[in-house]
């Protein structure tokens, strides 16, 4: 029985490998990117490789260095860092219910790859995700994010100024991509993904909320309300 669970376990964990690969190839020119604004601000290849392994936040590293190029105090730059991430706690709680049931140490250590795009990949597959597909799913992200930062402060500023601006959209390409399937089985996804999109527009652009507060709040008020309507329209009878 041990060596069935052992080798349906690595099937899991190469599923997820192979689920990941189009994070890991879309987290390349990001991570690309920030190793290069790295090493322009400043930081050593050393402290952008322990960057990425003990933060493994896009969004959080890029406004980290902002912040460390103004001179800001840490207690700001963590301080920030919690708002920009504050939405993991929502992402966390609804994978749980997605997840298998494991011991804690496990769920400790796949919660820390837990990022927007790993938690798409796991939370859009059919039926529950097992642990072993998630560490494959976060491993190949995680290598991705950190050996590319490596390369990205390593060869420093020699990349074209056009690629170079090029690269920032990468990120909203994997986002559609990775959404793309969720939006073919079900119309209610896209109404989610739009409403949320548009709430967080207004919300950032008019200055209403900081950018993870607006996250937070378009994620939380599409929910209810495409459920409120879909509710109302089947109280209704146009369902």
């Amino acid at each position: 029985m041990q060596m069935i669970a052992t080798a349906s376990s690595g099937i899991e964990f190469k599923r997820g490998l192979q689920a990941g690969t189009s994070i890991a190839v879309g987290y390349m020119p990001i991570a690309l990117t920030f190793g290069l604004l790295a090493k322009t601000t400043g930081l050593t290849i050393a402290e952008t490789l322990l960057m990425s392994l003990l933060v493994f936040a896009g969004a959080a590293q890029y406004i980290s260095l902002s912040l460390i190029a103004s001179g800001i105090g840490i207690g700001i730059i963590i301080f920030n860092t919690f708002i920009v991430n504050i939405r993991h706690f929502l992402m966390s709680a609804s994978l749980n219910e997605k997840m298998e049931e494991d011991r804690l140490w496990k769920k400790a250590i796949y919660a820390f790859g837990l990022t927007d795009e790993t938690f798409t990949v796991i939370a859009t597959r059919e039926g529950k995700s097992t642990t072993s597909f998630a560490l494959g799913v976060m491993f190949i992200a995680y290598g991705s994010w950190v050996i590319f930062s490596g390369v990205g402060h390593f060869i420093g500023a020699s990349l074209p100024a056009f690629l170079q601006a090029a690269m920032s959209i990468a990120l909203y390409a994997m986002f559609v991509g990775l959404l793309m399937p969720s939006l073919k089985k079900s119309i209610k996804v896209f109404y989610l993904a739009g409403v949320a999109a548009a709430l967080n527009c207004l919300f950032t652009f008019t200055g209403l909320l900081e950018t993870g507060w607006a996250i937070v709040a378009a994620t939380l008020l599409s929910s209810v309300i495409v459920e409120l309507v879909v509710l109302f329209r089947g109280r209704v009878g146009l369902t």
